[in-house]
């Protein structure tokens, strides 16, 4: 994967401008300040990354205690927990602003718009990281295998589109296209409270597109490992009309078929692929 050489800069006070740029692969948040001596002759540059947040360590401290692996769902007291820690986090939290270059308007580009991220922490239990969506970028229809989610809209406006099964797979016989239930299909704009999937509910198949750029944090609870057959599988969804009794095991009323859609898994497309950068913003304690 590649990155193009630029930045994002944001300007704030007492001379400091906050910087998110991209360098070999590298994202760079941080405070640089510059001075300059009596002869004006030379430029000093220091850059003083800011201790971590309280709440991003509450974060971390908290999913520490509460993921336990592969289908395993936190009970309702530590979602809630969870969902009352990431209510509270701004973007500055993660080193962002909407001053930002990144979130202001651009002239028209005449190439697909591609999602950068960064992972902020990652072990088997649980990884937290920050998806970056320019105006119009997709992140197409995907699925979250044993996994629980939180996902909070940091910066930006997104539209979320997102379905359960409506059977479980072994229940149903083998067919390209299965029932899905849709559970949203709205606007969002931050800040707005957290949304959480489950491994069977809650949305566990969704589609982002930004309707203005956007910055998500999402904690994945354990994160996706191809070695423990847990990767990532991209869908394209059908309304119910468009077929008639297709692998359908039971009788839908005029009322459900409104709220249900075939999906069909495919190959990754080509809006899946992602660019990856680095972190540098405020960095996590582990040993605290």
């Amino acid at each position: 994967m590649t990155v193009e050489t630029g930045g994002l800069v944001g300007q704030s006070k007492n001379n400091i401008t906050t910087t998110v740029k991209h360098v070999n692969n590298r994202v760079r948040y941080g405070n640089k300040t510059e001075k300059k001596n009596r002869s004006y002759k030379k430029m000093r540059r220091e850059v003083v990354f800011p201790r971590v947040p309280d709440v991003l360590q509450q974060l971390f401290v908290s999913c520490t205690q509460i993921f336990r692996g592969p289908g395993f769902v936190p009970p309702a007291s530590d979602v809630n927990k969870l969902c009352d820690i990431i209510d509270k986090m701004k973007p500055e939290d993660v080193g962002l602003s909407k001053n930002l270059q990144f979130f202001k308007p651009t002239g028209s580009v005449n190439r697909t718009p591609r999602v950068t991220y960064t992972t902020i922490y990652q072990c088997d239990q649980f990884s937290l990281c920050i998806f970056f969506l320019p105006e119009t970028a997709v992140i197409p229809l995907h699925n979250h295998p044993e996994m629980t989610v939180f996902s909070k809209l940091l910066l930006g406006k997104m539209h979320i589109k997102s379905y359960d099964w409506v059977e479980p797979k072994d229940s149903i016989p083998p067919s390209k296209l299965r029932l899905a239930r849709l559970k949203a299909n709205s606007v969002y704009t931050a800040p707005c409270n957290t949304s959480v999937l489950y491994p069977t509910t809650g949305g566990n198949i969704h589609q982002f597109t930004a309707v203005t750029p956007c910055a998500v944090l999402d904690v994945l609870g354990p994160p996706y490992s191809k070695e423990d057959d847990r990767d990532c599988s991209y869908y394209k969804d059908f309304p119910y009309s468009a077929f008639s009794n297709e692998g359908e095991t039971t009788r839908v009323s005029e009322e459900e078929r409104e709220g249900l859609g075939w999906l069909e898994e495919i190959e990754a497309p080509e809006n899946a692929v992602m660019d990856r950068i680095d972190y540098l913003g405020p960095q996590i304690i582990e040993n605290y």
